[in-house]
């Protein structure tokens, strides 16, 4: 019998495994925090939000884990990749496969680690907020959930395969030839409203419900378009939506109807919290440097500049030092740069 888990089970991982199992899938919920493991074996795990669920899970700790696994689900932090992913080598199987559900363009590290041979991407295109110990909002609309999926060079179908059908007990999972334009694109939305949402303190509909908030994301969709492009990305549309025909401009009549298209476009989305935000309410390191810091990057290296990521990595790393408050006054900051 096939073995599955879910690595790093936190608000998106309780969320998916709560579908899975209750879907009639069996799948492992791995997380390091002793107290929501607990929790969801006594409790099951509990979706609040747009859905009400609570479902029986299996759960464990890291130290807990045994034998080899055929699909690892890894939904941690890019942070400690190196390491993880290295430990997490023991325990799959030969021919077993990593499914990278973070944000950013984690591929090629874990390739490097694994192989390409067991290293699949899959983009989240819903969000989710960790309440309590096995208890989790989520903050997306149900008819909006869905996952983009594609393959690196030497996964077999049928390892594809088995990774479509376990995820499409919860929701569409869109196959996906143009892996790194959904990353690209998936970036692009985490950069801009992950981001400006941090910068607020707020949700992506604190974003799109702020006159300041719409005309900086307009313009930071703009320089993740124009650093995709100088990297030779082709963008994959975003649940049906061409993201760079919506929002691309070269003049002031575009950018003002991209900014008026920004609220209507995210109305699904609008109460997800960023998981960027959540880890400085809970004094843990974010991951800016994965999501708008590898903009900043790639724009190094293409020669495009970065302006308004940059200002966004700079105000997240103040208020993760303590010497700035997530709050809408920060917008503030970007006044200088319109």
């Amino acid at each position: 019998m096939k073995r599955y888990a879910i690595y790093g089970a936190g608000s998106l991982g309780t969320v998916l495994g709560a579908y899975i199992t209750k879907n009639g899938g069996k799948i492992e919920l791995i997380n390091r925090n002793k107290a929501h493991v607990a929790a969801l074996r006594e409790k099951g795990a509990t979706v609040t939000g747009t859905v009400e669920l609570n479902v029986p899970v299996t759960a464990y700790t890291p130290d807990e884990m045994s034998g080899v696994y055929d699909v690892i689900l890894l939904m941690t932090k890019q942070l400690q990749n190196q390491e993880v992913v290295t430990m997490l080598k023991d325990f799959l199987a030969e021919d077993g496969v990593i499914v990278t559900l973070q944000n950013g363009l984690p591929e090629p590290g874990i390739a490097e680690i694994v192989g390409e041979n067991r290293t699949m991407g899959c983009t989240v295109e819903w969000g989710a907020t960790l309440s309590a110990p096995g208890v989790c909002t989520l903050t997306s609309a149900p008819d909006s959930l869905s996952f983009h999926m594609g393959k690196m060079p030497g996964i077999s179908d049928a390892q594809f395969k088995m990774v479509k059908e376990l995820l499409e007990l919860m929701c569409p999972v869109h196959e996906e030839e143009n892996l790194l334009g959904a990353r690209w694109s998936k970036l692009l939305i985490n950069a801009t409203f992950s981001g400006l949402g941090t910068v607020m303190g707020g949700t992506f509909g604190t974003v799109t419900g702020s006159k300041e908030g719409r005309a900086v994301a307009i313009r930071c969709i703009k320089e993740c378009i124009d650093v995709g492009h100088a990297a030779g990305v082709e963008f994959a549309p975003v649940q049906g939506k061409d993201i760079t025909k919506l929002f691309y401009y070269k003049g002031g009549f575009k950018r003002a109807v991209g900014q008026l298209l920004i609220p209507i476009a995210m109305k699904k989305h609008r109460d997800i919290e960023p998981s960027m935000l959540q880890d400085l309410k809970k004094g843990r390191p974010c991951e800016v440097d994965a999501i708008n810091g590898i903009v900043c990057e790639w724009g190094r290296k293409c020669g495009v500049a970065t302006p308004i990521n940059d200002r966004i990595v700079e105000i997240i790393k103040k208020e993760q030092s303590g010497e700035l408050k997530p709050e809408a006054a920060n917008m503030g900051l970007f006044k200088e740069l319109l």
